[in-house]
């Protein structure tokens, strides 16, 4: 991947019973603002324990989200 990101998000937890919810919400916020694009996908890296990026990436396809540690 050559990673085009058009927006980058950085989410941090300390438990891990709030890191579905940070997830879900920063992966609903960039669905939103994916569909304004129509090109781009999600990307979801994990960078640490708790420490995750989310990116709207034109190498993910639109309409799909990608995990990578």
């Amino acid at each position: 991947m050559t990673e085009t990101t058009l927006e980058k998000t950085e989410i941090f937890v300390r438990h891990a019973r709030e890191l579905d919810q940070a997830l879900n919400s920063g992966i609903r916020d960039l669905q939103a603002k994916a569909s304004t694009h129509g090109t781009a996908g999600i990307l979801v890296t994990k960078l640490a324990p708790g420490r995750f990026t989310l990116e709207l990436s034109h190498d993910v396809p639109f309409g799909y989200t990608y995990e990578k540690s």
